[in-house]
């Protein structure tokens, strides 16, 4: 099917995280593979109207689907004209002629596989008035389904408002992530030394500024291959790094371990969360599916698996009972507990589909 291009109607001026409609659609329209366009041509076209706002979700569903449009209020806002005339004939009236509808009004939701979650993306009016509620649906539309307990509920708020103030001040997401990964080192520097609570500042800094850039990246549309490389590379090298600077600042903080249990920790950590990670490989690879998406069991347990943020939070009760050393075996203890139960997920979908069975999200 042939790709179609984008073009953005109207004269709109309100701004939404700083950037004005035609830019902010135009940016979004590019992420999803198509071309904008200045003035429509032949071929077809996805007409957008600026005076409103939508999640980019909108977008890549219409582009699936030529004839149809998403209307608010009887109004064609993202429609996928078929041919020229269709477009103009919609610029002129405001509808699609002979094409089929997706009323706003009547709800619904569509499956995010990006963002791993089903939701009713937002479409609202664009207007000044509209602007803090605008923000807030975009934010939390770029918001993932499933992840860990601390970023779906934690800092979901103040994050939101750090990615406000990031957009207003003109910041891009690579400064975001730049900010985090010096917090990130001095996180490591921090444990190593046995300065465990400024570590575990220097740390939840790092953690929220992870949440911010992926978040203004998705809202102001400027992700980019490095920016998204430098910002998952980070998240993937540096759990390991922690947990060993937690272990060596154990002896400063007078707590250490028998070098036998010290060790013997680190390994089982460090190899948990590799084979964590190649499960999550093969899951890609042979079934096309994110493994925390199968059953609604596997994105709860997302919520508490042996990640980083999860096990920072045994860390931190841990080091409020004076016992770090402690901490660091129960976070190896359950890095081999979730290791093994998306071990065991992993058998069941292999046998699940060697039943002639298909894998597919719960969500779809």
């Amino acid at each position: 099917m042939t790709r179609p291009a984008f073009f953005a109607r109207g004269d709109n001026q309100t701004r939404v995280f700083g950037l004005s409609p035609a830019t902010r659609a135009r940016r979004f329209a590019s992420k999803s593979g198509l071309t904008p366009v200045e003035a429509i041509a032949d071929g077809p076209v996805i007409v957008a109207d600026l005076d409103f706002a939508w999640d980019p979700a909108w977008l890549r569903h219409i582009a699936a689907q030529p004839g149809r449009a998403v209307t608010s209020g009887g109004r064609a806002v993202l429609a996928h004209c078929r041919d020229r005339a269709e477009a103009e004939a919609l610029v002129a009236t405001g509808t699609l002629p002979a094409g089929e509808t997706i009323r706003i009004e009547d709800g619904g939701s569509i499956y995010n596989e990006q963002l791993r979650k089903r939701e009713a993306p937002y479409l609202l009016p664009l207007a000044p008035g509209t602007v803090d509620a605008i923000e807030r649906a975009s934010y939390d539309g770029a918001y993932k389904g499933v992840t860990d307990i601390l970023t779906l509920y934690l800092w979901r708020r103040p994050a939101f408002y750090l990615t406000r103030w990031a957009a207003a001040a003109g910041m891009t997401p690579n400064m975001v992530t730049a900010i985090g990964a010096v917090g990130c080192v001095l996180a490591f520097w921090l444990f190593w030394i046995g300065e465990y609570w400024w570590g575990i500042a220097a740390g939840f800094v790092f953690m929220v500024l992870d949440t911010v850039d992926g978040k203004l990246a998705r809202c102001t549309g400027t992700s980019s291959k490095w920016g998204n490389a430098a910002d998952h590379g980070i998240d993937l090298v540096h759990p390991p790094f922690w947990w060993w600077a937690w272990g060596i600042g154990l002896t400063a903080y007078r707590t250490p371990l028998d070098p036998l249990w010290m060790w013997g920790s680190l390994a089982a950590i460090v190899a948990g969360y590799v084979v964590q990670r190649l499960i999550e490989g093969v899951y890609l690879g042979a079934f096309k599916l994110d493994m925390h998406t199968w059953r609604p069991i596997d994105s709860r347990f997302r919520l508490i698996t042996a990640r980083r943020n999860p096990n920072m939070v045994i860390l931190v009760v841990a080091l409020l009972a004076g016992r770090p050393d402690i901490g660091l075996v129960a976070v190896a203890a359950w890095t081999v507990l979730s290791c093994l139960f998306h071990v065991v997920r992993l058998l069941q979908a292999l046998a699940t589909r060697a039943r002639g069975q298909a894998i597919t999200s719960w969500m779809a």
